[in-house]
């Protein structure tokens, strides 16, 4: 298994850096093809973050833990994994194993954009004002990466959704050839949009 970590505002030590691939060993039992981990492992107000990224096949998988030890938030980050693991096991090798689907992937770009920082209204200027004047140059793009809008069914694109510990999929609906976008309300239910090509 190749394991990719990534320090930040943390220092580097064999001992974390043994911890970490010893942990994420343990992941290999569930699958019969070799996978790849990637680990940033950071320090963000006093919080130890761990997040754990598996490339397997088609597959990603993310545990993301924050708490007051890095240790705790590597074997926890794992725990979430490979519980995924057990609940999807079944789904994923029969999605192995069906046949392609007829539909293409295609990319969609994702741009994370920067929201402007509240800025102190003065006597003579309204809240509408400073924020008019805080968007007056355009958002502001921070990084963009492409996602790859594959083919499947709604339940497959829950169980990936699920397993890349993602808020939102965005994939080629096999039943009707659209293209979807399912989301993760704010009060714990999935939304799911379907865009349709304008026939007027």
């Amino acid at each position: 298994m190749q394991v990719n970590i990534t320090f930040r505002g943390i220092d580097s030590t064999e001992a974390l850096k043994s911890h970490l691939e010893e942990r994420v060993s343990h992941l290999e039992k569930y699958f019969d093809r070799a996978i790849d981990a990637q680990a940033v492992l950071s320090l963000e107000r006093y919080l130890h973050n761990a997040d754990i990224t598996i490339h397997a096949g088609q597959y990603v998988l993310r545990g993301r833990v924050k708490s007051e030890d890095m240790y705790k938030s590597i074997d926890e980050a794992v725990d979430k994994i490979e519980k995924q693991l057990k609940r999807y096991k079944g789904r994923m090798r029969a999605t192995q194993l069906k046949a392609a689907s007829e539909f293409a992937a295609f990319r969609v770009r994702n741009d994370i954009i920067e929201v402007p920082e509240e800025r102190e209204v003065v006597e003579e200027q309204s809240a509408q004002e400073a924020e008019a004047e805080a968007w007056s140059q355009g958002p502001k793009i921070v990084t963009s990466h492409e996602i790859l809008a594959e083919a499947m069914t709604v339940d497959e694109a829950i169980m990936q959704m699920d397993l890349a510990d993602y808020d939102f999929r965005i994939f080629t609906n096999v039943k009707t050839g659209l293209m979807n976008v399912l989301y993760r309300r704010k009060d714990g239910h999935l939304g799911l949009l379907e865009v349709s090509p304008n026939k007027s």
